[in-house]
């Protein structure tokens, strides 16, 4: 197939493309097309997100459109680009980086704002580093999925709207078939970005990039000048990266790969590479099997965004030039994220207010759930029922109770929770809990079964899938063996790096 770029589109498919992140100058991406690949389908599709979106009617419908997401058209307007970043990866300055395999068709007005779209499999670009710039079905469907679910889950994030594949062959440990997902975000601005140009000593443009941040992402910040301006950038993005772990850990999500090219400056879920969410709770979990000593095991996660935050402020100094404000607002991600930390597991709890000895209340049941490594998620979920409906039980509790080997700490830990509830209403704080704990994530099982049954030719897992993660916390009676614990073999199921 040859490359061929459309010279018209129907007006159905004339997109409000905007300059955004191009405006930056040459130095910020390369001009770059994509790379055909052969005998695109759909895979999965997100109606929801392109309604969202405002995207024309019979979107789908046009041939143009899987063409054009799957990097065989260039649609009108569309300029292709990659952008160049550097970043640490495992703790180790790496040098420059960009967009290896990833590829922005530039920024559209939506209905949800200025949105930039990219395509994740496109073919080599100027950073692929001697790769090939694709990425395979199973890494693709499991971003596709992991986006929209945490979006489901109230957690900023990346969207995806579409997941096209092709016969065509990658080789990773095997040979597979490529894809291609279509990401969505306000910015795909990364903390490697900055890096890069600090590293270079590229400090116009490193201001640049700072004033483009504020302009488009943070207008609050723009009346600021000078230091103080890019100190406030700083502290945003360090507000914003606590909240997010705080969102991540009360979940039960493992990212896997939290280098800092892979952290966004707008506190989004970047890069949906070897993630997890926890079946049996276990803090020292490593979801990625080629991270050997285990710098991104769950536990761990909050700490590591906050030495990601100092490697950020280090590539802003030169627009700060003092340390002490640096240090302040970088220092401010040690009350921020405790008390995001607190807030979201009191609200796991049913608990409307601050009490003393909470964090230890939550402290000792994380242990009991560490003891036993219990379900996470089927824990929380059955407390929530079992508080809704020890409004009119005395044996409601039961089902929480049979998650635990060592009963008697579950039933030390769960009279001091009922006294600590107190007179509240159960029945009301109940449905709470409800809406706060979700019924339904996307383990690992789940994603492996959608993508085995993709690799048959079989997509329909994968919609429904996507369907049941938009809406979590709800009860989805079609589906409820997906919410149940994870089977044996699930444990067994590894994922790396390699996609």
């Amino acid at each position: 197939m040859t490359f061929a770029q459309a010279p018209t589109t129907p007006p159905s498919l004339q997109l409000p493309w905007q300059e955004g992140f191009a405006q930056l100058g040459r130095s910020f991406y390369s001009p770059c097309l994509p790379t055909p690949l052969p005998a695109p389908h759909w895979v999965g599709r997100n109606d929801a997100f392109a309604q969202t979106l405002g995207l024309p009617d019979q979107f789908w419908e046009h041939p143009e459109v899987l063409q054009a997401l799957t990097g065989n058209l260039v649609l009108a307007g569309s300029a292709p680009r990659a952008s160049v970043y550097s970043g640490h990866q495992f703790g180790v300055w790496a040098g420059q980086l960009g967009d290896g395999r990833a590829l922005s068709l530039g920024e559209i007005q939506t209905n949800t704002g200025l949105q930039e779209i990219q395509l994740k499999g496109a073919g080599p670009t100027p950073y692929s580093r001697q790769g090939d710039g694709r990425a395979v079905l199973r890494s693709s469907i499991r971003e596709f999925l992991a986006s929209e679910a945490m979006h489901g889950l109230g957690i900023p994030s990346t969207r995806a709207l579409c997941v096209t594949g092709s016969p065509g062959r990658v080789r990773r440990e095997e040979v597979e078939t490529a894809a291609v997902v279509t990401r969505v975000a306000p910015s795909f601005v990364r903390f490697g970005h900055f890096e890069h140009f600090a590293s270079q000593g590229q400090i116009d443009e490193l201001r640049a990039l700072a004033d483009h941040v504020i302009a488009h992402h943070m207008p609050h910040l723009q009346t600021l000048e000078g230091a103080p301006r890019y100190v406030a950038l700083l502290q945003e993005v360090t507000q914003r990266t606590a909240q997010l772990m705080a969102q991540w850990q009360t979940v039960g999500f493992c990212h896997g790969v939290m280098n800092t090219d892979n952290m966004s400056v707008l506190g989004l879920t970047l890069d949906y590479g070897p993630f997890q969410f926890l079946d049996g709770f276990d803090a020292h979990h490593i979801c990625n099997h080629s991270d050997h000593q285990g710098r991104y095991a769950y536990a761990r996660q909050p700490q590591i965004a906050y030495w990601n935050l100092f490697c950020l402020g280090q590539a802003l100094m030169p627009l700060i030039d003092e340390q002490a404000p640096a240090l302040a607002a970088l220092e401010s991600y040690k009350a921020t994220f405790p008390s995001a930390m607190d807030q979201a597991m009191r609200h796991k709890l049913g608990l409307s207010d601050a009490h003393e000895g909470d964090r230890a209340l939550v402290e000792d049941l994380l242990q009991a759930l560490q003891q036993d490594r219990v379900d996470y998620t089927v824990f929380w979920r059955r407390l929530s029922v079992a508080v809704r409906e020890s409004a009119h039980s005395t044996h409601a509790f039961e089902p929480v109770r049979d998650l635990f080997l060592h009963r008697e700490v579950f039933d030390a830990w769960c009279t001091r929770y009922l006294e600590r509830l107190g007179a509240a209403n159960r029945q009301a704080t109940g449905d709470a809990m409800l809406r706060t704990n979700p019924k339904y994530i996307l383990r690992n099982h789940l994603g492996e079964l959608a993508i085995r049954q993709a690799k048959a030719g079989n997509f329909a897992m994968v919609q429904d899938l996507l369907q049941v993660l938009h809406a979590p916390f709800d009860e989805h009676p079609t589906y409820e063996a997906w919410a149940g614990l994870a089977p044996e073999w699930a444990s067994s199921i590894e994922i790396s790096c390699s996609s």
